[in-house]
């Protein structure tokens, strides 16, 4: 399904994105500069809510998409991060997330 990625379209479904990486990976700190490029295109064009690493080690980004969107979207999306296209990120987790108490609308 093809959609206009950030585009104020109406109603948005939400997706969390936790990667899952050791802290201090050198992979991931030699990969992060070109990561922040492609969330700064998401934030720019409306798709990126926020994001950042927990303490410790491993990431949470949350992303929006057009209503009717789904996980494959999402997944497909988030396959274009450097982080997957360089193979440095030992593991990633998509979950459709329902904000009930936000500020994003």
């Amino acid at each position: 399904m093809a959609f206009r990625i950030g585009a104020n379209l109406g109603r948005m479904n939400y997706y969390a994105v936790t990667y899952r990486y050791p802290e201090g990976d050198e992979d991931i700190a030699r990969v992060r500069p070109t990561h922040r490029e492609f969330l700064q295109s998401l934030l720019a064009d409306g798709t990126l809510v926020g994001s950042g690493p927990y303490a410790g080690g491993d990431a949470l980004i949350i992303i929006r998409l057009p209503e009717g969107s789904t996980i494959a979207d999402a997944e497909a999306l988030m396959d274009k991060d450097p982080y997957r296209l360089e193979g440095v990120l030992p593991g990633r987790e998509i979950k459709e997330w329902t904000p009930v108490l936000n500020v994003f609308e």
